[in-house]
């Protein structure tokens, strides 16, 4: 098949996925700006890794607690409103961390119960966020908007932390808040322009629709929902690198802060490549498989990466691992929105959220555990070559997975699983009825 650069249908012929699309781009970047800048502040203010670890705690909390109340939330109203109303609330979060920096603050427990409130709210709107492209774009270019998206994050995850650097040493920790501030008002007038995307649920109760069922019963319930997040799961908890490159560094490479810094570098070229020829793979409808067959070579590079003796191996087998988790995120993500129905896409996508944020944490977590017992190198063997073993017992168990195709843009997402039905979705609204809508 000839290869195929970023597909961008999305773009030109959808006036309410680019808006989307150009908020969601930038608030990612001051998203990134803003971690940095927090990062360097607890540092700061407390000088200890037990302070920069409480980070995490006042990040991962909020979004397990309020991802899934987002899901039953997001099914519940209508999903446009619930995305206003929580990046209205990572705004204003923005704009106190902007606050207390241009005060001059020196309370730990302020600095991290705004990034918990940021988080809280962002948790809150993911899983209706997540469910926007499905409705905004016909099903043959779900999995495009969706590599646009990505090839978004993976740019903001290279750049956001290099200019974070820059802004901090000029500017100080307040301008690096007010980029963020000013990123999230992009994306809150974005959010603001987008027609109204109200559940397709039948279930009511006094003029309310009542959630009938949970998004883990809905994706237990079908195969192909729960081989998809079975396998991102098993990818992430048995693999997940990225706790163990100081250590690998430290052994290996002299310890040198560059070095490490080339590790997560690697990883993020080898998304953004994926994602610019992501084209090829957005076209090709056997969803299940790639994303199975990507999430194999995932595990298979990172144990590469483990038993690389060179330098320019091991970034070579990092930028095959960022590739591939490209692909496989790109996959997964389309294959999860346009099998659920909509009625529980809310709730499901809740689920997906919250996978994909335990899973790579607790993946670390025992890879560190392992790591500490055995060795760094045989911890990331191991882990990669027991994630690709994992993976290939999903796809053994779960013939839906594998058989599972893309629908078409004259199918509706939502159907059976792998067998769409039924009449298209709107892929978008008219200039007039996104204008009404805002």
């Amino acid at each position: 098949m000839r290869a195929r650069f970023l597909d961008t249908r999305p773009l030109r012929g959808n006036r309410p996925f680019r808006d989307l699309w150009i908020g969601t781009s930038v608030s990612q970047l001051g998203g990134q700006t803003a971690n940095v800048a927090v990062l360097a502040q607890v540092w700061d203010l407390t000088g200890s890794p037990v302070g920069t670890g409480a980070i995490g705690l006042a990040t991962g909390l909020p979004i397990i607690l309020f991802g899934l109340l987002g899901g039953t939330l997001a099914d519940t109203v209508d999903r446009r409103s619930v995305v206003r109303a929580t990046t209205a609330g990572q705004l204003l979060a923005a704009v106190g961390l902007c606050a207390q920096a241009l005060a001059d603050n020196r309370s730990l427990l302020l600095l991290l119960a705004l990034v918990a409130v940021g988080t809280s709210c962002g948790a809150l709107g993911a899983p209706a966020r997540r469910t926007f492209p499905v409705r905004l774009l016909p099903g043959d270019q779900v999995a495009a908007g969706l590599a646009l998206t990505n090839i978004s994050f993976q740019t903001a995850m290279l750049a956001g932390p290099a200019s974070a650097g820059l802004i901090i040493a000029r500017w100080d920790f307040p301008a690096a808040y007010a980029i963020q501030a000013a990123a999230m008002a992009v994306s809150m007038a974005a959010v603001i322009r987008l027609p109204a995307m109200r559940s397709d649920g039948t279930g009511t109760t006094g003029g309310r629709r009542r959630p009938e069922r949970g998004g883990w019963r809905i994706v237990l319930g079908r195969p192909t929902l729960r081989g998809s997040l079975a396998t991102d799961l098993s990818a992430t908890l048995l693999a997940m690198p990225v706790a163990l490159f100081p250590l690998v560094n430290e052994v290996r490479f002299g310890g040198n802060p560059q070095t490490l810094g080339l590790f997560l570098s690697a990883v993020a070229v080898g998304g953004i490549t994926a994602g610019l020829l992501s084209g090829t793979v957005t076209r090709w409808r056997r969803g299940g498989l790639v994303q199975l067959a990507a999430a194999g070579v995932w595990g298979l590079a990172l144990a590469g990466f483990g038993l690389a003796g060179p330098l320019w191996a091991a970034l070579c087998c990092l930028a095959v691992a960022g590739a591939a988790d490209t692909v496989s995120v790109v996959t997964r993500s389309a294959l999860v929105q346009l099998e659920t129905p909509d009625a529980y896409r809310g709730r499901v996508s809740s689920v997906e959220h919250v996978i994909g944020v335990a899973g790579p944490e607790l993946g670390n977590f025992r890879g560190g555990l392992l790591a500490s017992a055995t060795s760094a190198p045989l911890a990331l063997a191991v882990g990669g070559l027991s994630a690709t073993l994992a993976i290939a017992a999903v796809a053994a168990t779960h013939a839906p997975l594998r058989g599972y195709r893309t629908p078409s843009a004259a199918a509706k997402p939502g159907g059976a699983p792998g067998k769409p039905d039924g009449p298209p979705p709107q892929p978008a609204a008219s200039e007039a009825a996104v204008t009404a809508a805002g």
